[in-house]
């Protein structure tokens, strides 16, 4: 197993009218959030397809992988992290896989909307087990990266998952005042996943919040209310 052979592989199925479609739709121009990102032009359950045949990659060779000038290649490197995570039992080896996947966005390569929300919420989960997560949400949080800022609430959706809604709270009030609405969205939808366990803590949440949050952000958040009550607190926040 090695990434020259995945990268081979990734390549062999390249669509250059899929690829061009990709670019705009990831918002690859200049000056845009994607920018001068590259794609192959596959699909994510292509892109899948081979990361199941080689989810018992070497870490070193996955680490490559992440590091590839393509789209694609690097995605498929972050689902083999999300497959080794998942099957490890030892918490010594999910903390490896942890360390890389910080190394590999703190370096950049996590540089788009789905790298991140394929990955953070599972990889996420090794911070359940931390004395202090909000160290380092704390600190994704306020970095100058919009991608580390959006990491630092898709974390959250493994602490969801394990019916544990704190973090998220605490990360939307951090995150409210932030100005990309890929952040807005990334919000909106983790207090919607949240309001799914406890719909009381959203509506107290949005209570105190609603009147200052984004229009994006609120209406996520509220994405599964009666029709109703969505009316209600988008009037409600528009003139409070």
């Amino acid at each position: 197993m090695s990434a020259i052979q995945i990268k081979k592989e990734l390549q062999a199925l390249a669509n250059r009218g899929k690829a061009h479609d990709l670019q705009k739709f990831f918002q690859t121009a200049p000056g845009q959030y994607g920018e001068g990102d590259i794609f192959l032009g596959l699909t994510v359950p292509q892109i899948r397809a081979i990361a199941k045949k080689y989810k018992e990659l070497p870490l070193g060779q996955v680490e490559n992988l992440t590091r590839s000038n393509y789209h694609e290649v690097r995605l498929c490197g972050l689902i083999i992290l999300t497959f080794q995570y998942k099957s490890q039992k030892e918490r010594s080896e999910k903390k490896k896989i942890f360390d890389l996947y910080l190394k590999v966005l703190t370096g950049g390569y996590i540089n788009n909307w789905d790298l991140v929300d394929v990955s953070a919420p599972i990889i996420g989960a090794y911070l359940i087990d931390v004395k202090d997560p909000y160290v380092l949400l704390f600190k994704l949080a306020r970095s100058k990266s919009l991608w580390q800022r959006r990491v630092s609430m898709v974390f959250t959706f493994a602490f969801i998952r394990a019916g544990d809604i704190k973090p998220t709270f605490e990360m939307a009030e951090k995150l409210l005042h932030d100005k990309h609405d890929l952040i807005h969205k990334a919000v909106g939808w983790a207090l919607r996943e949240a309001g799914k366990l406890n719909g009381i803590a959203l509506r107290d949440f949005l209570s105190a919040h609603s009147h200052e949050m984004p229009r994006t952000m609120l209406r996520y958040s509220i994405e599964k209310f009666p029709e109703r009550e969505r009316k209600k607190w988008l009037l409600d926040s528009k003139y409070s």
